[in-house]
């Protein structure tokens, strides 16, 4: 299938690594032109079409300015994908979680969203339509316990504000969906930072070990393995291609089968 993204202009947030880059490349294979922002973009420096901005996307003026590039640069912006985000466990339970926690868990993955939207709305409004889809989390919705209370509700905001963006701005060609990813193979799971070797330290056992009992406590999934960058990315994109332009509002969980009720 033509997805007719030839062309299009799109916007990543977070596109140096994991779901981000993943998005990037499977963009450009369709054609599309990238405006990748991140901390780090030298991942996005040798690749065909690809545009690598660095900077701090929690700087309140930074999702604008991103936008602002490919406007300038290419006169429009045809997709945003709101991707940045980041987790950081609260294992000592809820009452440890401080305001300034819960500001930080916002501002990473909520308020970046809101930014960002809010900037790329103005070109696609003008110009008639558009896509943007964000990147939220099963954690806005199924909370097995109290290690992302945060996090879960930041991304909780981003599906909201996912329904109210649909609503208000189809009439004007512009159709707005989340991703619900569950545990995907990416550094925020399995890195050295990550969920499994961090729940591995608190506990005394290896990533390996912490990320079975960690999977097994949630359910485990009915596919026995992590969703890969690359499967959230092909969701991603067909939801920013105008063949998808009467889909807006929904919030599509890809999970391995994680999430048993409906």
């Amino acid at each position: 299938m033509d997805l007719g993204l030839t062309g299009k202009v799109a916007v990543v947030t977070g596109a140096s690594k994991g779901i981000g880059l993943a998005v990037t490349r499977a963009l450009l294979n369709e054609g599309a032109i990238v405006i990748g922002g991140a901390h780090t973009v030298g991942s996005l420096a040798e690749i065909p079409g690809a545009t690598g901005i660095a900077l701090d996307l929690t700087d309140p003026a930074a999702p604008g300015s991103l936008v602002q590039r490919a406007v300038d640069d290419h006169g429009r912006v045809d997709i945003l994908v709101n991707n940045v985000g980041a987790i950081r466990l609260r294992l000592a339970g809820f009452l440890e979680v401080s305001d300034e926690d819960f500001q930080w868990a916002m501002d990473m993955n909520f308020f970046t969203t809101l930014r960002a939207s809010r900037a790329a709305l103005v070109p696609m409004i003008a110009q008639g339509y558009g896509a943007i889809v964000n990147i939220a989390s099963v954690n806005a919705f199924y909370q097995p316990d109290g290690a992302t209370v945060d996090y879960g509700a930041a991304k909780a905001a981003v599906v909201n504000l996912t329904k109210s963006l649909a609503q208000e701005y189809g009439p004007r060609g512009i159709h707005v969906n989340a991703v619900s990813p569950g545990p995907v193979s990416t550094d925020l799971w399995l890195g050295d930072k990550g969920v499994a070797a961090t729940v591995g330290r608190a506990t005394g056992v290896d990533a390996a070990t912490a990320r079975e009992r960690i999977v097994a406590g949630m359910g485990g999934f009915a596919t026995g393995r992590f969703t890969t960058p690359e499967e959230v990315a092909t969701l991603v994109v067909m939801l920013a291609s105008e063949q998808t332009a009467n889909v807006t509002g929904a919030n599509f969980v890809i999970d391995g089968g994680l999430i048993k009720t409906t």
